[in-house]
């Protein structure tokens, strides 16, 4: 498979590199470090040594004589050797160490605390359009989602089938992380009914037939495999009566895809557009997260009365409220939600993002096609909207 570059920038001293599973860290790695040691805590030899006697990582630290970077791979099975690593930190060796993981549920519940702020955090997201270049397609993309290990692959509908039952066998039921592997399997089915929505745990709940809390901590199970996000209610200045209920999205749109089961009730389009709108919720993530700035979040906006702005993105740089349409013309009604946006914050940039071939300018709001819209996201650029 040819190597993509990937907008990540190089550590610049010794970091936490999370991202799930399949998402290329390893391999992203490789590249921006070359050759570097490497503890491979999945090898089950590797990782039972290690389990047992947490401080060998001194003794093998001591075989590698003196290298600038070590890769310590899927730390969160052996969290207690981030404090051994805590150790050679405060020696100051010279030794920096990048530590991956698909979790940080396991590190929070041994009460680790990320080596105190010592180590840099970094996220590793599915591809971005503008990764891949030409090779970027958008209805690819929304079939089976941007995820490496399933882009690369020759058969990609199997290999998403496949994904997540992976977490399920490898990071659910081995790490014991929820008690009933089959209420949490149904879970995975009911929650992709609320991709793209306001996500009543309520209800999903009592679709499982589970209680509320369980319901509730699943998705922090979710959340924590970074599987799953959820994006708030932006609130501030508020001058109309809000939601208070946060949206929720896979992190890919062809995972979302595989976990929605289908039935002759379901309406084709109404799918194709939860997971368009999935598609740009995991760019616009990945975007703010490579821009390293701290700052600026991903928020949704929407009135009791019904008007909604699928994406606000909202920091000390950069506002612009872009609302997502699965249609391949744009009318005047698609722009009431953002007209009405920018008229209680006129400091916003807004943008509607649909699936013509045609940039558009529609009662003052600009209109861009989707395909165009996501291979302009470039965490190199300040702006959400290019002015290309």
């Amino acid at each position: 498979m040819t190597l993509v570059d990937r907008f990540l920038q190089k550590p610049r001293r010794s970091s936490f590199l999370f991202g799930p599973r399949g998402t290329g860290k390893t391999t992203w790695l490789r590249q921006v470090l070359g050759d570097v040691p490497t503890l491979d805590l999945l090898d089950a030899e590797t990782y039972r040594s290690y389990a047992a006697r947490p401080e060998r990582l001194r003794e093998w630290l001591a075989a590698q004589g003196r290298p600038s970077w070590v890769v310590i791979d899927e730390v969160q099975r052996v969290p207690a050797l981030l404090d051994v690593v805590h150790q050679v930190m405060e020696q100051k060796t010279g030794v920096q160490f990048v530590m991956t993981g698909s979790s940080a549920r396991k590190l929070r519940r041994a009460g680790v605390n990320l080596l105190a702020g010592r180590a840099s955090v970094l996220t590793l997201h599915p591809f971005m359009a503008a990764e891949l270049g030409d090779a970027f397609d958008l209805d690819a993309a929304l079939a089976y989602g941007l995820v490496p290990v399933v882009h690369g692959a020759e058969e990609r509908r199997e290999a998403l089938a496949a994904y997540i039952g992976v977490y399920l066998e490898q990071e659910v039921k081995a790490e014991a992380l929820v008690r009933n592997v089959g209420d949490f399997s149904r879970f995975i089915e009911s929650v992709s009914f609320s991709h793209g929505a306001c996500l009543n745990v309520a209800e999903v709940a009592r679709e499982c037939q589970i209680n509320r809390n369980t319901a509730r901590s699943y998705v922090s199970v979710l959340e924590d495999l970074l599987l799953g996000f959820t994006v708030p209610v932006f609130a501030r200045r508020a001058k109309r009566i809000l939601v208070g209920h946060p949206k929720f999205y896979y992190f890919d749109a062809g995972v979302f895809r595989s976990a929605r089961p289908r039935g002759p009730l379901d309406r084709a389009e109404e799918i194709a557009g939860a997971a368009l709108e999935g598609l740009v919720a995991q760019h616009l993530r990945a975007w703010l997260a490579y821009r390293r700035d701290g700052e600026a979040r991903l928020f949704y906006w929407r009135t009791k009365s019904g008007s909604e702005v699928d994406f606000v993105v909202y920091g000390e740089d950069v506002f612009t409220a872009i609302e997502v349409k699965n249609a391949r013309q744009v009318h005047r009604g698609d722009v009431r939600a953002l007209r009405a946006f920018r008229e209680d914050y006129p400091e916003a940039d807004v943008c509607l993002t649909y699936r013509g071939r045609e940039r558009l300018v529609v009662d003052g709001v600009p209109c861009v096609p989707c395909e165009e819209f996501l291979r302009s996201l470039d965490p190199r650029q300040e702006k959400v909207i290019s002015n290309r």
